[in-house]
């Protein structure tokens, strides 16, 4: 049990930082609420059994807000961050799934060629043992 409830405040732990770090995926906020889905913990367990995890978010998250200027520019370049930020790991999973479908297609032409090479092979050793069998050269 012990070690259940260790690994639970490292995971609610793990989403605070991430978080803080600005690493918000799409339909969370910096909340109470995004903290308890992104750490699989429900929010009556935090409030029960991590009240001094929810407290210190909370006074981090108060820090960074008070830091972080609150110019609508800034809220702009965010978005464009995140939506370029977005795009770009779009595309990296575009393009590794392409990477892993060529890899397959060379692994396939590859065993294909041995087949064919095996095949070439046992028929030249045929011509060689059979009588009938005349060379086309």
């Amino acid at each position: 049990m012990k070690a259940n409830r260790s690994q639970i405040e490292n995971r609610i732990r793990a989403a605070i930082q991430t978080l803080l770090a600005g690493e918000i995926p799409n339909g969370m906020n910096r909340d109470i609420t995004s903290l308890c889905a992104l750490a699989g913990v429900p929010r009556a367990t935090m409030y029960r059994t991590y009240p001094h995890l929810k407290a210190i978010f909370e006074e981090q998250r108060s820090h960074l807000q008070d830091a972080a200027p609150t110019t609508n520019a800034d809220g702009e370049t965010y978005q464009k961050i995140r939506s370029e930020k977005d795009k770009l790991q779009l595309k990296l999973a575009t393009m590794t799934n392409k990477v892993h479908e060529l890899e397959n297609f060379k692994s396939t032409a590859l065993s294909r060629l041995a087949a064919q090479h095996e095949e070439i092979l046992r028929l030249r050793s045929q011509h060689t043992q059979g009588e009938n069998v005349q060379s086309i050269r």
